[in-house]
């Protein structure tokens, strides 16, 4: 079947495909300080795929992912399981955040902890999930 789209549907969503998935990641990153996290950023990097395949198909946005739906489900679970293990490991409860700093160069610092990887791996989840689920629904047509 042909698309029924036009050309300049298929240039707006190869534009738009990377500034949202950047916009995601900001949104990911700031989440554990001000609204967003990993669930929000998800949507938003998954609507850009999404954009993709109803511009394109389905296959060729697969084709654009750096991983297959059921690899970023998976590895969005496992990172999230190992966010609440880590504490345990610890000698604290599951789940408990913790913290780490990184000195960067010109006297910066990075405050990284296990809320921002628990945020990482839903983000990554959700990815896999939506697109999982919008593919099949695209590819129903």
């Amino acid at each position: 079947m042909s698309n029924p789209y036009s050309n300049i549907f298929r240039i707006a969503a190869t534009k738009l495909r990377p500034l949202l998935f950047i916009l995601s990641l900001i949104v990911l990153y700031r989440g554990h300080q001000q609204p967003g996290g990993g669930f929000i950023g998800g949507l938003m990097a998954a609507s850009a795929y999404i954009l993709y395949a109803l511009a394109f198909n389905s296959a060729e946005a697969r084709r654009k992912l750096p991983l297959s739906t059921s690899a970023l489900l998976g590895t969005g679970l496992a990172v999230i399981l190992v966010s609440g293990l880590l504490s345990v490991l610890a000698g604290e409860p599951f789940m408990t955040g913790m913290w780490t700093t990184l000195h960067l160069p010109f006297g910066q610092e990075l405050h990284l902890g296990t809320p921002v990887l628990f945020d990482a791996g839903v983000y990554l989840a959700v990815i896999g999930v939506l697109l999982t689920i919008m593919f099949d629904i695209i590819d129903i047509e």
